[in-house]
């Protein structure tokens, strides 16, 4: 299951924190086959894994995709969620 929102940290070559951006995940699968989560403008696009390993995914021309990017969780796993965790049957 997968969490509903990203707090994206890009840092600059010495690792000092550069910009924080807000994520939600969508309903898009990226080419590694995780979650795909966008900020509100649709300009950052990030696959998430289940390990919170990132790939910033070009959402335009122009775009450096390379640089250093921490995710941190900021919500739980959503319980409706079908990809989640099968319920148990009760």
């Amino acid at each position: 299951m997968s969490p509903l929102r990203y707090e994206l940290v890009f840092s600059d070559d010495t690792g000092s924190p550069q910009d924080v951006v807000i994520v939600e995940r969508t309903s898009s699968k990226g080419p590694g086959g995780h979650p795909v989560y966008t900020d509100p403008t649709g300009i950052i696009r990030a696959e998430i894994s289940d390990l919170d390993e990132v790939r910033v995914l070009a959402s335009g021309g122009h775009q450096d995709p390379t640089q250093q990017v921490l995710a941190r969780r900021l919500t739980d796993d959503d319980p409706k969620d079908p990809a989640g965790p099968t319920a148990s049957a009760a």
